[in-house]
């Protein structure tokens, strides 16, 4: 524990269902005696991060944990319109109950959402208007949520132009910046031991998504004349994303590096198994703690 709060900006990248260890990462992080003073967040990072500066990170935490197959049944509403597999309505309901109409520029700390314009295929920063607008537009990953728009804007996922969203960071006014990657190439593996009650539930959440995986390609007409194997629809669709994001990092960060950086393996879990919360979240902590074990600050 460390004997003096040092204040920080911190980022939070995207990376699909990983980004659930950016809740791990966030409590490991205030449990070191970090104040995290700014946000700045891309897609899951958006999610979380706009969560933890409202408050309700907990209270997310709580829900996302207790989902069981039915609730998650419930909260998928395919979208017909063609510019995405799932509306997205009924989970931001969700979140909404949580958040409601909250302002950006009335949170406790600065706080930036980025997306990305379809159109103008530009970068935005969103530092003010309402939270789950902001929160909604980037979170809207490429082909599977429909793009929000905000203004005369249609944003979609962050991540597309900037998974780690440090150059909003760059004017703070704190000690350090933690960046909590999602696409690390980390050649360790982690074993995360969950309940047994949680493994019965992933089990279940499994049989779930393989149902939303058939049904989505139905809509979009897929048709594969041989065996569905390992790499399906959905995994090349998710490895594509990761291996753009991946690109687009590397160029991100020659010109703005973080103080500290904490790598979440890219390989930790499919970029759409939202069904291991409770193991990504876990694996969030350990990460966080070994990294900020093995680092030396620097001296005020």
């Amino acid at each position: 524990m460390m004997s003096k709060n040092r204040q920080i900006s911190l980022v939070l990248g995207s990376g699909g269902a990983r980004g659930y260890t950016h809740i791990g990462a966030i409590e490991e992080i205030l449990e070191h005696g970090y104040d995290i003073k700014s946000i700045s967040g891309s897609s899951m990072g958006a999610l979380v991060g706009g969560l933890y500066a409202c408050g309700k990170l907990e209270e997310f935490r709580e829900w996302v944990l207790t989902l069981d197959l039915f609730d998650v049944a419930k909260l998928v509403d395919f979208s017909f319109n063609g510019m995405g597999i799932i509306q997205g309505d009924r989970v931001f309901q969700e979140i909404e109950k949580m958040i409601g109409d909250v302002l950006i520029e009335d949170l406790p700390i600065f706080y930036t959402a980025v997306a990305t314009d379809i159109i103008k295929q530009k970068e935005v920063w969103i530092q003010k208007g309402k939270l789950l607008d902001a929160i909604r537009a980037s979170v809207a990953i490429p082909t599977i949520f429909t793009p929000k728009k905000i203004s005369e804007r249609y944003l979609i996922d962050g991540g597309v132009l900037n998974p780690l969203p440090i150059a909003p960071t760059v004017s703070d006014d704190t000690d350090m910046t933690i960046a909590v990657s999602l696409n690390a190439n980390v050649t360790k593996e982690y074993k995360i031991d969950i309940s047994k009650k949680e493994l019965e539930k992933k089990s279940k959440m499994q049989e779930i998504f393989f149902e939303m995986k058939q049904k989505t390609e139905q809509l979009l007409s897929f048709k594969d004349d041989k065996r569905v194997d390992e790499m399906g629809m959905f995994d090349i669709m998710g490895r594509t994303i990761d291996i753009m994001q991946n690109a687009v990092l590397e160029c991100k960060m020659a010109g703005y590096a973080p103080d500290i950086i904490i790598g979440i393996p890219h390989n930790a879990c499919g970029f759409y198994e939202f069904n291991r919360a409770c193991e990504m979240i876990e694996l969030g902590r350990v990460i966080t703690k070994e990294t900020l074990r093995n680092v030396e600050l620097p001296k005020y």
